[in-house]
């Protein structure tokens, strides 16, 4: 085959495929960007709707994921690939993946379980899973938390949804509990009265809601008076330890006593037991 028959056979081809290559590539730039720019809309359709961020998220990667789906199969029929056997192949492909990848999908399975039922949405703080924190992503195989602290953790949807979930921002008001010990000594009445007035001065405690001042036990060493009033759910942390802090010092000023574990040692002259003067 001489240089000219070369030439000519690759004309062919090109002439005969060259278009058709082209058309899938242009069928797939072309495809793939419409499919970004529908998803982006439809996300922004669904957020104006006042749809949940975490559900807008989810459905948005998932008509992605179908888009540019059709827009490979697209592509490759342009090619003349035949679809339905690819259909077949692709199917076959993906029970044995499903098969190795068992894991994996319990996590897709536990994700759509989570974006369907809602136990907790973005920016809520959650403990599940092992982990606590800000819930900053829920992907279709991860939630992803942000520590107070600021460490990021990535937590397997099967992880958050195989155990307990605590959803600490849930509802707008907490309680907040704190146990306060007190000597036998002391007068209770003016531990109370005193306890009423702390809470009373915090501004953040909701003054609509009950105030509860009661002994609880009757300690080793102490008299255990619990104290329970309630705060905005994003107020809890800062009024708990602000009243943490008033109760030492109002108590330091009132002279009421905060009794800490102590061990009385008795020592005993062993001659008194031997009968034995001692030297």
């Amino acid at each position: 085959m001489d240089i000219n028959q070369i030439y000519e056979s690759a004309a062919q081809y090109i002439s005969l495929y060259g278009l058709k290559v082209l058309a899938a590539v242009a069928i797939f730039i072309i495809g793939k960007w419409v499919a970004k720019r529908v998803v982006t809309i439809l996300k922004k359709l669904m957020t104006k709707a006042s749809i949940d961020e975490t559900l807008v998220s989810f459905a948005g990667n998932i008509m992605y994921g179908l888009a540019l789906a059709f827009v490979v199969i697209a592509s490759l029929s342009q090619l003349g690939v035949e679809t339905t056997s690819l259909a077949a192949v692709i199917a076959a492909a993906g029970l044995a993946i499903g098969l190795a990848l068992q894991g994996s999908l319990s996590n897709l399975a536990a994700g759509v379980m989570i974006i369907l039922f809602r136990p907790f949405k973005i920016g809520d703080f959650v403990e599940a899973g092992g982990a606590s924190g800000i819930v900053e992503d829920i992907s279709i195989f991860t939630t992803v938390f942000k520590t107070p602290d600021n460490r990021q953790v990535i937590v397997p949807n099967n992880a958050v949804t195989s155990s307990n979930i605590t959803n600490f921002s849930a509802k707008p008001e907490r309680r907040v509990d704190f146990l306060i010990g007190v000597s036998y000594s002391d007068d209770l009445k003016k531990v109370k009265e005193v306890l009423t007035k702390i809470v009373q001065a915090e501004e953040r405690v909701l003054k609509d809601k009950e105030i509860t001042i009661a002994v609880s036990a009757l300690a080793d060493s102490s008299v255990n008076l619990v104290c329970r009033s309630w705060v905005k759910t994003e107020d809890y942390w800062a009024v708990y330890w602000a009243l943490t802090e008033a109760v030492k010092t109002t108590f330091d000023k009132e002279g009421i006593s905060i009794p800490f574990p102590q061990r009385d040692l008795h020592v005993i002259d062993g001659s008194a037991l031997t009968g034995k003067k001692a030297a």
